[in-house]
């Protein structure tokens, strides 16, 4: 697939090729051919017609160009693609010509290809997850046990475990990916209405040819067309939304952690991945970067869709002429960034050693809260906050460690003792609860 230079950081390849003109046509002949056999089967249109337009809807036929500039015309592909069939029905079977497209409407056709290119979305997507859920699991597994500083507002702040970290990531990915799943499949129905939504071309055959075609095509049959109801593609693009940003919450902390200043995890590299034009030295959170910019564009994406649901009676103007680039971008840039984290995730370099330095680097001074909670019952809970407010002033300034500042504070010893303070700066011995968290966010969804 020939992935178009201005799209080569929105999309991955896969991707490219659900949404690319051969697929598009693929989709919407394939609404065509279930259509007419669905009819011949009932009855409603000659064997012999569905056998022809079956016969002409080959996506290779047509020129998607030529089908392009027939769309920006009319104002939706299907005119021009049923135009098209129906010449190409015509020269193989001049008596099934009329028989193209029979009791549909041109929105029938676009919003179902539409819904049958997210079917193959959605297994791509639902791959690079479960590629990410694995490694994660493992990451987390693995690092269970290595403590790392905990950042506050960027601040260095009480120990974490890497390994609650990545089931933090995990956690939200699941819950994102569930509401994404869930959307997808909502959002499987066929669209089959005809004019204005009553298919009242096929008299009281419109039913069973609508559930016919469904089951042709595999998809679910809905109480009622949705031409000018969009809020199951809405919540797809809107759970896509918070799914692309909790992957972009994933990056950011990756890509902090990466600067060379902290130094305590790296991406996976290879032969062109994350290097300089002009300095050799670096080594850039590439994978970081993809997946924060779909981050940045899927708000918009969101923005223009809910907007766009507000569509006039029947069948909208606009709104819904808005809506296949729209989709087509959230989708793509969730898989951008789900495929990213997921090659991040199975990759990714982590240093023990520059998270126990980095912890070391304080001097202690991020174990004040523990001091500050011993002494509380004895000074109140102002007044110790007070005194390792000053202790932590001096202990940065005089670049000593905390506890030794505070073993020479007579108002710290006459509460607690010298060997109490010295236990205090233990990062293994100040993690609370932090592995029953992890457990209970890695824990298999029920």
């Amino acid at each position: 697939m020939a992935m178009r230079l201005i799209e080569s950081l929105a999309t991955t390849e896969a991707l490219d090729g659900v949404f690319s003109n051969e697929s598009i046509l693929g989709a919407m002949l394939d609404f065509e051919a279930a259509l007419a056999r669905a009819e011949a089967r009932l009855g409603v249109i000659p064997p012999t017609a569905a056998e022809a337009i079956q016969r002409a809807a080959r996506a290779d036929s047509f020129d998607a160009v030529e089908l392009a500039r027939g769309t920006l015309r009319a104002g939706t592909p299907g005119i021009p693609l049923v135009k098209a069939l129906t010449e190409r029905v015509l020269a193989l079977d001049p008596a099934s010509a009329g028989f193209v497209h029979w009791g549909a409407t041109s929105q029938d056709a676009a919003d179902t290809a539409l819904v049958l290119l997210l079917r193959k979305a959605q297994a791509l997507l639902a791959a690079d997850h479960s590629r990410l859920d694995g490694a994660l699991r493992r990451l987390s597994d693995q690092h269970k046990d290595t403590v790392m500083l905990g950042r506050t507002l960027l601040q260095p702040a009480p120990p974490v475990t890497f390994g609650l970290k990545t089931a933090g990531w995990l956690g939200a990915l699941r819950r994102g990916w569930a509401r994404v799943d869930a959307a997808f499949r909502e959002a499987l129905v066929l669209q089959f209405g005809g004019a204005s939504g009553t298919l009242a071309a096929l008299g009281e055959q419109g039913i069973a040819v609508g559930r016919a075609l469904a089951v042709e095509l595999g998809l679910a049959f809905p109480d009622a067309p949705w031409h000018a109801h969009r809020d199951r593609l809405a919540a797809l693009v809107a759970a896509s939304g918070v799914y692309t940003g909790s992957l972009g919450k994933m990056a950011r902390d990756i890509a902090l952690l990466m600067q060379s200043e902290v130094g305590e995890v790296a991406e996976p590299g290879g032969p062109g991945r994350g290097g300089s034009s002009t300095m050799p030295h670096k080594r850039n959170p590439i994978a970081c970067a993809l997946t924060l910019a779909a981050a940045h564009r899927v708000p918009g994406l969101v923005d223009t869709f809910l907007s766009g649901m507000v569509q006039e009676h029947e069948r909208g103007a606009g709104g819904w002429q808005a809506e296949w680039l729209t989709i087509a971008a959230a989708i793509q840039a969730a898989g951008v960034a789900v495929a990213s984290m997921a090659e991040t995730a199975e990759g990714l370099a982590v240093d023990r050693g520059r998270m126990r330095a980095n912890l070391e680097a304080t001097r202690g001074v991020i174990f004040a809260e523990r001091v500050a909670m011993m002494l509380a019952p004895s000074l109140g809970r102002d007044a110790a906050h007070g005194l390792l407010e000053e202790a932590t002033h001096a202990s940065i300034a005089q670049s000593r460690r905390l506890i030794d500042v505070l073993c020479e504070m007579p108002e710290v010893t006459g509460h607690l003792s010298i060997e109490a303070l010295r236990e205090c700066d233990a990062p293994e011995a100040y993690l609370g609860v932090a592995e029953t968290f992890r457990i209970r966010l890695i824990s298999p969804q029920e």
